[in-house]
């Protein structure tokens, strides 16, 4: 496993180009002796950043009540790497308890990916009963376990701040998507996806607080998580069932167009045969929807 470098060494950066490169060496040692002990006798904890090796954890995010009176049970996950893409092909390692295979995903990107993935329970569904989604990577077995608890109630105001969209732009609704009905292809043969994605103009176009172009609207936002979103609807594919890499191009739309449809046709190449889950994501920066397309790879 490659671990990318800590704050540590930034600590004596300046300390070490200072000196000649031999006297260098010894002194550096002494200054990471010096910040550790220091750390260590303040209680801090130094964080190494892992590029790879590391297990994928499972997430329990919440659950929704459906309109037909049945209940979502909502999952997401944490790739502890910050580089390495995980593969966990469904059974032993990657199950759902009830039903073993309830769509969850068997790729893995890096670092937290939130709100995946839904389970649907019944109306019936005993309050008190557990879904459980287990993995096991890297010699790690974790579980997510998910239940109806009334404080864990999910709406579209805790995922749009949860995802990083800030405050919910008053009477936004997420983008509908469509895209290519299934297909098969032979290898080295590409396939092509087309999606396509429609929203309300919600949210407005945002500014920066005190911009001359700043106004009242209560749905023009101003914090710092929707400063750094562009205004639009944008979609992107990603892997999230299959054997093997697959390759996008492009991965994206280009700049979201605002209070416009966003449509993205891709070339996708695969690097083995087999059975891939192919979804495209659209998202106004706050709320988001999914469509998933199968490819059938000889």
């Amino acid at each position: 496993m490659r671990r990318i470098s800590s704050t540590v060494g930034a600590v004596c950066d300046r300390a070490v180009t200072d000196r000649a490169y031999s006297i260098g060496n010894r002194f550096l040692m002494v200054c990471l002796a010096f910040v550790l002990a220091g750390a260590t006798a303040l209680g801090v904890s130094v964080q190494v950043r892992y590029a790879t090796g590391q297990n994928v954890a499972p997430v329990f995010e919440g659950w929704e009540p459906n309109p037909d009176g049945t209940y979502s049970v909502v999952f997401g996950y944490l790739n502890r790497n910050y580089e390495e893409e995980v593969d966990i092909p469904v059974g032993p390692n990657n199950t759902i308890d009830p039903g073993n295979d309830r769509g969850q995903p068997t790729h893995f990107y890096p670092r937290r990916q939130r709100f995946v993935f839904k389970v649907v329970v019944p109306k019936d569904w005993d309050k008190e009963r557990r879904v459980v989604w287990t993995l096991t990577s890297r010699g790690r077995t974790d579980q997510a376990k998910g239940w109806l608890q009334p404080e864990w109630e999910l709406n579209d105001e805790v995922i749009a701040e949860n995802s990083g969209g800030g405050v919910l732009a008053a009477n936004n609704e997420p983008p509908s998507i469509t895209v290519s009905p299934s297909q098969t292809v032979t290898l080295p043969n590409t396939a092509t996806l087309t999606a396509s994605a429609t929203d309300d103009g919600l949210p407005k176009r945002s500014t920066r607080p005190g911009s001359s172009n700043s106004t009242s609207d209560p749905n023009l936002a101003t914090n710092a998580a929707a400063v750094r979103r562009q205004a639009g609807v944008q979609i992107k594919w990603i892997l999230y069932r299959g054997p093997a890499k697959v390759r996008f191009e492009p991965e994206s739309s280009g700049p979201e167009v605002y209070g416009q449809p966003a449509t993205v046709t891709s070339k996708v190449s695969f690097s083995a045969p087999g059975t891939y889950l192919l979804r495209a994501i659209a998202t106004d920066g706050q709320l988001s929807s999914t469509n998933d397309v199968t490819v059938i790879v000889k």
